[in-house]
């Protein structure tokens, strides 16, 4: 395979949900019946990538339970005949997945984290991949993007078009287009204001990476918030290789906002093969 390795920075402290963050990580929180972090690692399983890596902090170890063998209740799940459930538990981590877990200190940013990720992922392209962007797309999205890689053997950054009052959340590209979904990268600014952005393109959880950018990121002084930016790693990296930036098919909740959780939450009850009918039909009583 192309892309065998993952990164998942989770070391977040997840204050936008407090208290449900209080004593579990936000990456556990469930959108219907899956927890964030569980969206991500099959979306990367599905892009044929069998290595997840998990840059943790503390108060994480839910992560590492979630993806452990449960023997306890696997055995309870089969001695009840409770099959399709033990089904379920058992394909959280199929037998051909391994995960790995690195410790991230301190938080330094994004840039700090996927740092921690080095030695694992050695020499050789890699994806990141952040949970609080659920991605829904058919292809997955990082199926998509692992394709626009076999073809151009570079960087590739999932991008999308951003309103121009939330620049300033987004890492903003600017370049030249290839192709309707393809941009060759010239630029790329961390939280620009609006005034500023070099266009409105903002850059979504999902990146390719290869392994030059390890060295970029290490000579980087702290950026905006006094972090270690992954973006100024990227905008050093563009001086040596071809970075490209994908417009992905598909859909991004934001889930690192309450606001978009909810709508995550609504919009996949709605498409799930057994809640979606019953659910519309409630949704469908509200005096909304």
């Amino acid at each position: 395979m192309l892309i065998k390795k993952a990164i998942f920075p989770v070391a977040g402290l997840g204050t936008r949900f407090l208290p449900a963050t209080k004593a579990q990580p936000k990456e556990m929180l469930p959108v219907v019946d899956k927890p964030l972090i569980q969206y991500a690692v099959e979306e990367a399983y599905a892009a044929g990538i069998r290595e997840m890596i998990f840059v943790t902090g503390r108060h994480k170890r839910p992560i590492e339970d979630h993806f452990d063998m449960t023997v306890e209740l696997e055995l309870a799940l089969e001695q009840s005949g409770k099959q399709e459930l033990l089904d379920v538990v058992r394909s959280v981590k199929p037998d051909d997945m391994e995960c790995i877990y690195v410790r991230q200190a301190q938080a330094l940013g994004l840039g700090h984290a996927v740092l921690c990720g080095q030695r694992l992922v050695g020499n050789e392209p890699f994806a990141v991949l952040l949970a609080d962007d659920l991605m829904v797309g058919e292809p997955p999205v990082m199926a998509q993007m692992v394709e626009q890689f076999r073809h151009w053997r570079a960087s590739i950054l999932a991008v999308q078009e951003v309103p121009p009052e939330h620049t300033r959340r987004y890492g903003i590209v600017a370049g030249t287009p290839v192709d309707e979904r393809l941009m060759d990268v010239t630029r790329i600014v961390e939280k620009p204001s609006p005034e500023t952005a070099p266009s409105r393109l903002g850059v979504a959880g999902r990146y390719i990476l290869t392994p030059g950018v390890f060295h970029e990121i290490a000579s980087q002084p702290r950026g905006v918030g006094g972090e270690i930016q992954l973006t100024d790693g990227i905008a050093s990296l563009l001086r040596r290789e071809k970075v490209f930036a994908y417009r992905y098919e598909g859909r991004r909740f934001d889930c690192g906002s309450k606001e978009g959780f909810l709508q995550a939450n609504v919009e996949l009850a709605l498409a799930h093969p057994q809640l979606g009918p019953e659910f519309r039909s409630w949704l469908g009583t509200l005096n909304l």
